[in-house]
Protein backbone atom coordinates (compact mmCIF):
# COMPACT_ATOMS: atom_id res chain seq x y z
CA UNK A 1 0.00 0.00 0.00
CA UNK A 2 1.45 3.17 -1.18
CA UNK A 3 -0.18 5.01 1.81
CA UNK A 4 1.85 3.16 4.22
CA UNK A 5 5.12 5.07 3.05
CA UNK A 6 4.09 7.73 4.29
CA UNK A 7 5.84 6.50 7.62
CA UNK A 8 9.14 7.17 6.10
CA UNK A 9 8.45 11.24 6.79
CA UNK A 10 7.33 10.52 10.29
CA UNK A 11 9.68 12.56 12.86
CA UNK A 12 10.65 9.37 14.39
CA UNK A 13 13.73 7.19 14.17
CA UNK A 14 11.93 3.50 13.44
CA UNK A 15 8.63 2.97 12.49
CA UNK A 16 6.65 0.17 11.05
CA UNK A 17 3.19 -0.72 9.80
CA UNK A 18 0.88 -2.94 8.35
CA UNK A 19 -2.95 -3.03 7.12
CA UNK A 20 -4.84 -6.60 7.23
CA UNK A 21 -8.00 -7.74 6.45
CA UNK A 22 -11.25 -9.28 7.90
CA UNK A 23 -9.82 -11.95 6.54
CA UNK A 24 -6.87 -11.98 7.60
CA UNK A 25 -4.84 -11.43 4.82
CA UNK A 26 -2.06 -8.67 4.55
CA UNK A 27 -2.76 -5.98 2.01
CA UNK A 28 0.27 -4.14 3.00
CA UNK A 29 2.91 -3.31 4.97
CA UNK A 30 5.90 -1.45 5.52
CA UNK A 31 9.20 -1.09 7.80
CA UNK A 32 11.09 -3.54 9.91
CA UNK A 33 7.94 -5.75 10.97
CA UNK A 34 10.02 -8.10 13.58
CA UNK A 35 11.57 -5.29 14.91
CA UNK A 36 10.70 -5.11 18.68
CA UNK A 37 9.07 -2.27 20.40
CA UNK A 38 7.45 -1.25 23.43
CA UNK A 39 3.78 -1.07 22.71
CA UNK A 40 2.78 0.80 26.68
CA UNK A 41 -1.27 1.07 26.48
CA UNK A 42 -1.28 -1.22 23.67
CA UNK A 43 -0.31 -4.06 25.73
CA UNK A 44 -3.94 -3.37 27.19
CA UNK A 45 -6.41 -4.75 24.36
CA UNK A 46 -4.23 -7.81 24.58
CA UNK A 47 -4.72 -8.08 28.49
CA UNK A 48 -8.15 -7.24 27.86
CA UNK A 49 -8.05 -10.47 25.37
CA UNK A 50 -7.00 -12.72 28.19
CA UNK A 51 -9.20 -11.46 30.73
CA UNK A 52 -12.26 -11.91 28.26
CA UNK A 53 -10.68 -15.63 27.71
CA UNK A 54 -10.58 -15.64 31.82
CA UNK A 55 -14.49 -14.98 31.79
CA UNK A 56 -15.46 -17.92 28.89
CA UNK A 57 -13.33 -20.61 30.37
CA UNK A 58 -15.11 -19.57 34.21
CA UNK A 59 -11.98 -18.47 35.87
CA UNK A 60 -13.71 -14.93 36.89
CA UNK A 61 -16.92 -13.41 36.05
CA UNK A 62 -17.47 -9.74 34.76
CA UNK A 63 -19.87 -8.71 37.58
CA UNK A 64 -18.09 -10.36 40.18
CA UNK A 65 -16.39 -8.08 42.40
CA UNK A 66 -12.63 -6.83 41.83
CA UNK A 67 -10.76 -3.57 42.54
CA UNK A 68 -12.43 -0.63 44.87
CA UNK A 69 -15.70 -1.48 46.72
CA UNK A 70 -18.45 -1.76 44.27
CA UNK A 71 -16.30 -2.30 41.10
CA UNK A 72 -16.48 -5.35 39.18
CA UNK A 73 -14.25 -6.70 36.39
CA UNK A 74 -16.78 -5.27 34.07
CA UNK A 75 -15.77 -1.67 35.88
CA UNK A 76 -12.11 -2.83 35.88
CA UNK A 77 -11.88 -3.54 31.62
CA UNK A 78 -14.07 -0.26 31.26
CA UNK A 79 -12.05 2.13 33.26
CA UNK A 80 -15.24 2.97 35.48
CA UNK A 81 -13.40 1.62 38.84
CA UNK A 82 -13.48 4.88 40.06
CA UNK A 83 -9.31 3.97 40.38
CA UNK A 84 -7.22 6.85 39.49
CA UNK A 85 -4.60 6.93 36.33
CA UNK A 86 -1.41 5.79 38.31
CA UNK A 87 -2.08 5.26 42.18
CA UNK A 88 -4.25 2.97 44.68
CA UNK A 89 -6.18 5.45 44.68
CA UNK A 90 -10.31 5.42 44.71
CA UNK A 91 -11.38 9.17 42.49
CA UNK A 92 -15.33 8.01 42.10
CA UNK A 93 -17.77 5.90 42.97
CA UNK A 94 -18.03 2.78 40.24
CA UNK A 95 -19.39 3.11 37.23
CA UNK A 96 -19.88 7.11 37.23
CA UNK A 97 -16.79 8.42 35.52
CA UNK A 98 -14.59 6.97 32.80
CA UNK A 99 -11.16 7.51 34.61
CA UNK A 100 -8.87 6.28 32.21
CA UNK A 101 -6.52 3.98 35.06
CA UNK A 102 -3.52 2.24 34.94
CA UNK A 103 -3.85 1.39 38.17
CA UNK A 104 -7.49 -0.60 37.21
CA UNK A 105 -5.68 -3.01 34.62
CA UNK A 106 -3.25 -4.33 37.18
CA UNK A 107 -5.61 -5.02 39.67
CA UNK A 108 -7.51 -6.79 37.18
CA UNK A 109 -4.42 -8.74 36.55
CA UNK A 110 -3.36 -9.88 40.08
CA UNK A 111 -7.42 -10.17 40.21
CA UNK A 112 -6.95 -13.32 37.31
CA UNK A 113 -3.78 -14.36 38.99
CA UNK A 114 -5.18 -15.51 41.90
CA UNK A 115 -8.41 -16.75 40.12
CA UNK A 116 -6.45 -18.78 37.89
CA UNK A 117 -3.48 -19.47 40.00
CA UNK A 118 -1.12 -18.07 37.14
CA UNK A 119 1.38 -15.41 37.36
CA UNK A 120 -1.20 -13.06 34.54
CA UNK A 121 1.97 -12.93 32.33
CA UNK A 122 2.07 -16.36 31.88
CA UNK A 123 -1.68 -16.56 31.73
CA UNK A 124 -1.75 -14.15 28.81
CA UNK A 125 1.17 -16.05 27.03
CA UNK A 126 -0.39 -19.59 27.48
CA UNK A 127 -4.09 -17.69 26.44
CA UNK A 128 -3.53 -15.66 23.56
CA UNK A 129 -0.09 -15.26 22.22
CA UNK A 130 1.01 -19.21 22.04
CA UNK A 131 -2.53 -19.66 20.18
CA UNK A 132 -2.23 -17.10 18.01
CA UNK A 133 2.07 -17.70 17.38
CA UNK A 134 2.72 -13.94 18.54
CA UNK A 135 6.15 -15.79 19.76
CA UNK A 136 8.09 -12.15 19.81
CA UNK A 137 5.29 -10.68 22.24
CA UNK A 138 6.14 -11.10 25.74
CA UNK A 139 5.16 -9.15 29.09
CA UNK A 140 7.54 -8.53 31.29
CA UNK A 141 5.49 -6.58 33.68
CA UNK A 142 2.57 -4.20 33.93
CA UNK A 143 -0.52 -5.88 32.25
CA UNK A 144 -1.31 -1.60 31.69
CA UNK A 145 1.32 -0.72 29.78
CA UNK A 146 4.55 -3.23 29.94
CA UNK A 147 4.47 -5.38 26.17
CA UNK A 148 6.89 -5.74 23.83
CA UNK A 149 5.66 -6.30 20.46
CA UNK A 150 6.47 -6.61 16.44
CA UNK A 151 4.11 -5.69 13.89
CA UNK A 152 4.65 -9.08 12.44
CA UNK A 153 3.29 -10.26 15.26
CA UNK A 154 0.42 -7.55 16.04
CA UNK A 155 -0.81 -8.84 12.52
CA UNK A 156 -2.08 -11.96 14.05
CA UNK A 157 -4.14 -9.97 16.56
CA UNK A 158 -5.38 -7.52 14.20
CA UNK A 159 -6.72 -10.64 12.55
CA UNK A 160 -8.12 -12.62 15.33
CA UNK A 161 -9.71 -9.46 16.83
CA UNK A 162 -11.59 -9.30 12.95
CA UNK A 163 -12.17 -13.30 12.79
CA UNK A 164 -12.17 -14.61 16.06
CA UNK A 165 -11.19 -17.75 16.57
CA UNK A 166 -10.03 -18.00 20.47
CA UNK A 167 -12.93 -16.05 21.76
CA UNK A 168 -16.61 -15.74 21.17
CA UNK A 169 -17.82 -13.68 18.44
CA UNK A 170 -20.52 -12.64 20.36
CA UNK A 171 -17.72 -11.77 23.88
CA UNK A 172 -15.91 -10.14 20.56
CA UNK A 173 -18.65 -7.66 19.96
CA UNK A 174 -19.85 -6.95 23.20
CA UNK A 175 -16.05 -6.06 24.28
CA UNK A 176 -16.14 -3.86 21.42
CA UNK A 177 -19.08 -1.89 21.86
CA UNK A 178 -19.92 0.64 24.23
CA UNK A 179 -19.83 -0.31 27.64
CA UNK A 180 -21.53 2.10 30.99
CA UNK A 181 -22.80 4.87 27.99
CA UNK A 182 -22.85 8.43 28.03
CA UNK A 183 -19.72 9.00 30.89
CA UNK A 184 -17.57 11.59 30.69
CA UNK A 185 -13.62 11.93 31.02
CA UNK A 186 -10.46 12.31 29.44
CA UNK A 187 -8.73 10.47 26.82
CA UNK A 188 -4.89 11.05 27.59
CA UNK A 189 -3.54 13.37 25.18
CA UNK A 190 -6.56 14.59 23.47
CA UNK A 191 -8.20 15.82 26.43
CA UNK A 192 -11.74 15.90 27.79
CA UNK A 193 -14.34 13.93 25.84
CA UNK A 194 -17.75 13.71 26.21
CA UNK A 195 -18.81 10.68 25.99
CA UNK A 196 -15.61 9.22 26.62
CA UNK A 197 -16.74 5.87 25.45
CA UNK A 198 -15.03 2.75 25.93
CA UNK A 199 -15.45 -0.98 25.59
CA UNK A 200 -14.17 -4.05 27.83
CA UNK A 201 -10.47 -2.59 27.10
CA UNK A 202 -11.20 -1.34 23.63
CA UNK A 203 -11.62 2.36 23.08
CA UNK A 204 -14.36 2.92 21.19
CA UNK A 205 -14.14 6.27 18.42
CA UNK A 206 -17.46 7.10 18.17
CA UNK A 207 -17.72 11.17 17.99
CA UNK A 208 -14.80 11.67 19.79
CA UNK A 209 -12.71 15.06 18.35
CA UNK A 210 -10.39 14.95 18.35
CA UNK A 211 -9.25 11.80 18.15
CA UNK A 212 -6.02 9.89 17.11
CA UNK A 213 -8.06 7.88 14.15
CA UNK A 214 -9.46 9.47 11.13
CA UNK A 215 -11.77 11.97 9.88
CA UNK A 216 -12.78 8.92 8.08
CA UNK A 217 -13.03 6.44 10.72
CA UNK A 218 -16.62 4.57 11.30
CA UNK A 219 -17.96 5.44 14.88
CA UNK A 220 -17.26 1.85 15.26
CA UNK A 221 -13.49 1.78 15.12
CA UNK A 222 -11.93 0.67 18.10
CA UNK A 223 -8.48 -0.08 19.25
CA UNK A 224 -6.12 1.32 21.02
CA UNK A 225 -2.61 3.61 21.06
CA UNK A 226 0.28 3.77 23.71
CA UNK A 227 2.34 6.74 24.69
CA UNK A 228 5.68 5.28 23.35
CA UNK A 229 3.62 5.99 19.83
CA UNK A 230 2.05 3.08 18.94
CA UNK A 231 -1.63 2.48 17.95
CA UNK A 232 -3.79 -0.46 16.44
CA UNK A 233 -7.34 0.28 15.31
CA UNK A 234 -9.83 -1.52 14.15
CA UNK A 235 -12.89 -0.16 11.91
CA UNK A 236 -15.53 -2.99 10.94
CA UNK A 237 -17.14 -0.63 8.26
CA UNK A 238 -13.88 -0.51 6.02
CA UNK A 239 -13.51 -4.31 7.17
CA UNK A 240 -9.46 -3.63 8.39
CA UNK A 241 -7.15 -3.00 10.73
CA UNK A 242 -3.65 -0.95 11.20
CA UNK A 243 -1.44 -1.55 13.41
CA UNK A 244 2.09 1.23 13.87
CA UNK A 245 4.98 1.07 16.00
CA UNK A 246 7.08 3.77 16.39
CA UNK A 247 10.39 4.50 19.00
CA UNK A 248 9.33 7.86 19.87
CA UNK A 249 7.10 8.86 22.43
CA UNK A 250 3.33 10.04 21.58
CA UNK A 251 2.94 13.68 21.39
CA UNK A 252 2.63 16.60 18.82
CA UNK A 253 3.96 14.79 16.45
CA UNK A 254 1.50 11.50 16.59
CA UNK A 255 -1.47 14.26 16.92
CA UNK A 256 -0.52 15.27 13.28
CA UNK A 257 0.73 12.26 11.59
CA UNK A 258 -1.88 9.84 12.84
CA UNK A 259 -5.00 10.79 11.60
CA UNK A 260 -3.37 11.83 7.98
CA UNK A 261 -2.36 7.80 7.56
CA UNK A 262 -5.34 6.71 8.99
CA UNK A 263 -7.16 8.45 6.48
CA UNK A 264 -4.55 7.74 3.55
CA UNK A 265 -5.27 3.87 4.42
CA UNK A 266 -9.04 4.45 4.50
CA UNK A 267 -9.21 5.74 0.90
CA UNK A 268 -6.33 3.51 -0.90
CA UNK A 269 -9.14 0.88 0.60
CA UNK A 270 -11.78 2.19 -0.52
CA UNK A 271 -10.31 2.77 -3.97
CA UNK A 272 -9.25 -0.99 -4.25
CA UNK A 273 -12.52 -2.12 -3.11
Amino acid sequence: MQSLRMIENWPVPTAAAAVVRADGSVTGSHGPLEQRFPLASVTKPLAAYAALLAVEEGAVELDEPAGPEGSTVRHLLAHTSGLAFDEQRVMAAPGTRRIYSNTGFEVLGDHIAKATDIPFPQYLHEAVLQPLGMTATELPGSPAKDGVSTVADLIRFAAELQAPRLLAPQTLAEATQVVFPGLTGVLPGYGHQKPNDWGLGFEIRDGKSPHWTGAGSSPRTYGHFGQSGTFLWVDPDAGAACVALTDRAFGPWAIEVWPKLTDAVLDELARSA
